[in-house]
C-alpha cells in the first residue's frame, strides 16, 4: 500500500471514531433537549460514519496492485467512493428535509438550552477535523478524501444552523418552538449543495476528465527536456484512483535504431515520472520527426 493510501485511510479512521461519538452525543442531546434539529445532525453525523467507512474501503481496494482482472489497476474505486459519499449525503438531506417537514406541522416543547452548549462543541471539533482531513486529501490527491472533509464541513454547517435555530425558539419564546425544525429544513438544502459540488469532480475521474492545463504542461516540460526529443504531440492524461496515467506521442529523428527509439521512450519515461511522482503509468508512442 502506497503512502498516500495509507494516510487516506488514517484520516477516515479517525473520522469514523469522532463521527461514532459525536452521533451519540448529539442524538442522546437531542431526544433529552426536545431539539429535533439537533437529532437530525445526528442523522448526518451518522451518514458521515458510513461515509469514512466507504472512503476506507474505496482506499484499501484503489491500492491493490493490477493482475489480470484488471490490468489497469483497481483506482477507480477511489472515485466510487467519493460518489457513494455524495450520493448518501442527498440521501441524509431527503431524510432531514422529511422529518423537519413533519416536527414543522407537530406541536412540540421548546428545546433545552444546555443542547446550545453541545453545539459549540461539535462545531468546534467538526472544523478541526474538516481542516484536517482536507489537507491531506489535497495531499494525496485523494477526491474520495477531500469528499470526506466536505462531508464534514458540512456537518458543522447542520450544527451552526442548529444553534441558530434553537437560539431563535429559545429567544422567541411560545409560537417559535419550530424554529429549530425551520433551521434543520434550511441545513438539509446546504446539505445537497455540498453533496452535488462532492459529485461532480467524482464523476469526472470516473469518466476520465483531463486534469487540467497545469499537470500538462509539466510533463510536457519533463518529456520535451529529455535529450534527442524533437517534439511531442497528444499528450492526453486520466487519474486512475490517486496516481494518473500518462499516454503522448514523442517524435525523435528518423533516422534512428528501433533499439535507440525504446532507450529514448524509456528515459521520456523516466524523465517525467521524476518530475511529477503521481505519474504511475507513461505509454510513449515514438514518431519520426518531420519538419
Amino acid at each position: 500500500m502506497s503512502a498516500s493510501a495509507r494516510r487516506g485511510i488514517q484520516t477516515a479512521q479517525l473520522g469514523l471514531l469522532v463521527n461514532t461519538c459525536l452521533a451519540v452525543v448529539k442524538l442522546v442531546a437531542g431526544i433529552a433537549g426536545n431539539a429535533y434539529v439537533l437529532v437530525a445532525d445526528a442523522v448526518e453525523s451518522s451518514a458521515d460514519i458510513f461515509s469514512s467507512l466507504v472512503v476506507w474501503g474505496g482506499l484499501r481496494i484503489a491500492s491493490r496492485e493490477a493482475d489480470e482482472d484488471y490490468p489497469f489497476g483497481y483506482g477507480k474505486a477511489e472515485p466510487l467512493a467519493a460518489a457513494v459519499v455524495a450520493l448518501m449525503l442527498l440521501g441524509a438531506a431527503a431524510a432531514i428535509a422529511v422529518e423537519a417537514i413533519q416536527e414543522i406541522r407537530t406541536p412540540h416543547h421548546t428545546p433545552a438550552p444546555f443542547t446550545l452548549a453541545v453545539l459549540v462543541g461539535v462545531v468546534a471539533v467538526k472544523e478541526v477535523l474538516f481542516r484536517k482531513v482536507l489537507a491531506v486529501g489535497s495531499a494525496v490527491g485523494s477526491t474520495a478524501v477531500k469528499a470526506d472533509a466536505w462531508h464534514h464541513r458540512s456537518d458543522a454547517i447542520t450544527s451552526i444552523a442548529a444553534f441558530v435555530g434553537i437560539s431563535v425558539a429559545l429567544a422567541g419564546g411560545p409560537g417559535w418552538e419550530s424554529a429549530d425544525d425551520w433551521a434543520a429544513l434550511f441545513a438539509a438544502g446546504i446539505i445537497v449543495f455540498n453533496a452535488v459540488r462532492l459529485l461532480r469532480p467524482a464523476v469526472d475521474d470516473i469518466m476520465d476528465r483531463s486534469p487540467g492545463n497545469e499537470l500538462e504542461a509539466r510533463i510536457s516540460a519533463a518529456a520535451l527536456g529529455t535529450s534527442d526529443v524533437r517534439a511531442i504531440e497528444k499528450v492526453r492524461i486520466r487519474k486512475v484512483g490517486l496516481t494518473y496515467q500518462v499516454d503522448l506521442h514523442v517524435q525523435a529523428e528518423p533516422g534512428i535504431s528501433l533499439h535507440d527509439a525504446h532507450l529514448l521512450s524509456g528515459r521520456v519515461k523516466g524523465a517525467i515520472r521524476a518530475a511529477i511522482p503521481e505519474v504511475e503509468g507513461v505509454l510513449i508512442h515514438m514518431e519520426p520527426h518531420e519538419v
